[in-house]
């Protein structure tokens, strides 16, 4: 069966600049929308426009006065925010623009428009916190996603997957005691930036909410599988989300020239059809996903290709083919998810 996927994906995006050679770079978005426009590509998908999200809206998880100071930066050529992050003059409507079209593609997943979606936009998000930017990225993009899915249409448990080569410590801080928003991550480590070790499992009410899974340099398809079958879904079966988004970076890529990681894109296709699979369970097959990191164009343009064809249900991993996949796991981090399983015992009576 197949199924209909929202894109979001628009010219403006490409007016945020980082500055000469940076890896957060135009060229990014430029492999996908060229991968997207290909007319073997074309007809597969539903477009959505995205909007500005308004100041409001980013007020869902930044403070004011960070909102103040981004906005400030428009127009002018180059601001830095901190040692990786810079602003450009068209870098606060580029980052308006990418949290308000993932909320866009949230409305078209929970009307019903579409059965899934894919915001490409940038800047990314997922390192941003509630009043700071860092690591290349300005709103959290996901985080005002999931505030916006809460607020507007009524939902009461959301699972924030992130499978970025880097921890999402913006994403984690801001939901850290909101027991609403489970946060799955699998990430080098230790690595930028430093957090989402094993103990970091949220706090008061929400201990448990938080579920990282540190891994050695050098993991494999069949590592990221196994995190996701053995952790990921017993949490999410319990858990029953009504929707799951996805901080979706392709820099655990094999040749991502920021990571160590040896992800080819059938692992990102067969990681896709897990959160296919656990959202067809628990949520209508709800799941929408949004840009992060990448920093290979190339294998950005293969790998995103790869998660969207398994998102339209052209490709469709077998149980069987996990199965095979999740056998090569490399020995190195298979006590990393053990100790994960064994960490989360206390709060999920599902290991």
């Amino acid at each position: 069966m197949s199924r209909k996927t929202g894109i979001v994906k628009d010219s403006r995006y490409l007016r945020h600049t980082s500055g000469f050679s940076h890896p957060e770079s135009l060229e990014r978005l430029m492999a996908v929308y060229e991968m997207l426009d290909n007319p073997h590509m074309s007809w597969k998908y539903v477009d959505i426009e995205p909007r500005m999200a308004s100041h409001d809206e980013i007020a869902y998880v930044h403070t004011p006065s960070y909102i103040d100071a981004i906005a400030r930066t428009a127009g002018q050529d180059c601001v830095f925010l901190d040692s990786d992050t810079m602003a450009s003059a068209e870098s606060y409507d580029a980052a308006k623009l990418a949290a308000g079209g993932l909320m866009n593609a949230i409305d078209g997943v929970m009307t019903g428009e579409v059965n899934n979606a894919f915001a490409f936009v940038r800047p990314p998000g997922h390192h941003a916190g509630p009043g700071n930017s860092a690591g290349f990225c300005i709103f959290n993009n996901v985080a005002i996603g999931a505030m916006h899915a809460m607020k507007k249409h009524g939902l009461k448990r959301i699972m924030i997957v992130d499978w970025d080569l880097h921890h999402g410590n913006g994403t984690q801080k801001i939901f850290y005691s909101d027991r609403r928003v489970l946060y799955f991550s699998t990430h080098q480590y230790p690595y930028y930036p430093g957090t989402g070790g094993l103990n970091e499992i949220g706090e008061g009410q929400a201990l448990g909410y938080t579920v990282n899974v540190p891994l050695r340099r050098g993991a494999v398809n069949g590592t990221f599988i196994a995190a996701f079958r053995k952790i990921l879904e017993p949490i999410a079966d319990a858990f029953n989300p009504e929707l799951i988004l996805v901080s979706a970076g392709f820099d655990t890529y094999y040749q991502d020239p920021l990571g160590s990681m040896r992800v080819t894109p059938e692992g990102f296709a067969a990681m896709t059809r897990v959160l296919l699979n656990i959202a067809d369970q628990c949520c209508e097959g709800r799941v929408v996903a949004v840009l992060e990191g990448g920093y290979n164009t190339v294998g950005l343009a293969r790998s995103a290709k790869a998660t969207l064809e398994e998102m339209f249900d052209e490709t469709h991993y077998t149980d069987k083919k996990l199965d095979a996949m999740e056998q090569q796991a490399d020995e190195e981090n298979k006590p990393a998810i053990q100790s994960v399983m064994t960490g989360m015992q206390p709060y999920w009576d599902v290991f």
